[in-house]
């Protein structure tokens, strides 16, 4: 290891066991494996492929999709039926006042999952099948879950949550990436890519990164990230592409306020 990477961020660390502090208890995280990490991160922050994971763009109102493929029973959702339920959840007023991470029009898509059976359909093969669909709207820190019905295209249910933090989606780790290489706490990080490259880190996109939602405890953080939890924060995990990961473990993004923070080492 060379002593230039000491003076950095850190260290540069190749898949080890890490112990850190994110709530009142010491929590173990272990970086994933070189071999998972050296491939795209398609489902990474919670998200699996071809589920929603990226920011609404800004526009109009799509119309929805036909129906296309349609899996059967208790089949997973086809990519078809998730494009549909999340068009046909995502109507105009949500799209109107809602905010993406990275402050566009419109909240930030989650997740489309098949949504559990009524208590009354679990044994009827005919039942209805139903797409359950996640939003992050930025715009006031809230979990928008709305059920759609894939056969009639009807949103029979709709919940809104706070303080609720389910697992990142690529686009917001990306973002939480952007704003840490923007921000003066950055440089380390930037200077240990420059030791494990010899090139500049300008870009997410020259990262693999994992990220793992930060929720805070009385006196266990700086001031400044006293509201994560009700506001949506994130540790980052990055690594090198074809190399080491980068232990960025001690910084917070609060995405919602779009601030970074240093942890104390105790």
């Amino acid at each position: 290891m060379r002593e230039t990477v000491n003076r950095h961020l850190g260290k540069l660390v190749a898949a080890v066991a890490l112990a850190t502090v994110g709530t009142a208890a010491v929590v173990a995280i272990t970086l994933p494996g070189t071999a998972g990490a050296d491939t795209p991160p398609s489902a990474s922050g919670g998200t699996r492929p071809g589920q929603g994971a990226d920011a609404v763009p800004p526009g109009v109102v799509e119309q929805a999709p036909a129906a296309g493929a349609r899996g059967t029973g208790r089949d997973p959702l086809t990519d078809g039926e998730i494009r549909r339920a999340e068009t046909i959840a995502l109507n105009r007023q949500l799209l109107r006042t809602g905010e993406n991470v990275g402050g566009g029009r419109g909240p930030q898509r989650l997740s489309a999952d098949l949504a559990d059976p009524e208590a009354d359909e679990v044994d009827d093969p005919n039942a209805p099948r139903r797409a359950d669909v996640t939003f992050y709207d930025y715009k006031s820190d809230t979990l928008v879950t709305k059920t759609v019905d894939l056969a009639t295209g009807e949103v029979e249910h709709t919940s809104t949550r706070h303080g609720v933090q389910p697992p990142l989606s690529r686009a917001e780790n990306a973002e939480a990436a952007r704003l840490l290489i923007a921000d003066p706490l950055g440089a380390g990080l930037k200077a240990d890519y420059k030791d494990a490259t010899g090139h500049e880190l300008t870009s997410p996109d020259q990262l693999l990164i994992n990220g793992a939602v930060y929720r805070a405890t009385p006196g266990g953080q700086p001031a400044v990230l006293d509201k994560c939890g009700e506001h949506r924060c994130v540790r980052l995990f990055p690594k090198v592409e074809n190399g080491p990961w980068i232990d960025a473990r001690w910084l917070v993004i609060d995405l919602s306020a779009r601030k970074v923070a240093r942890l104390d080492r105790h």
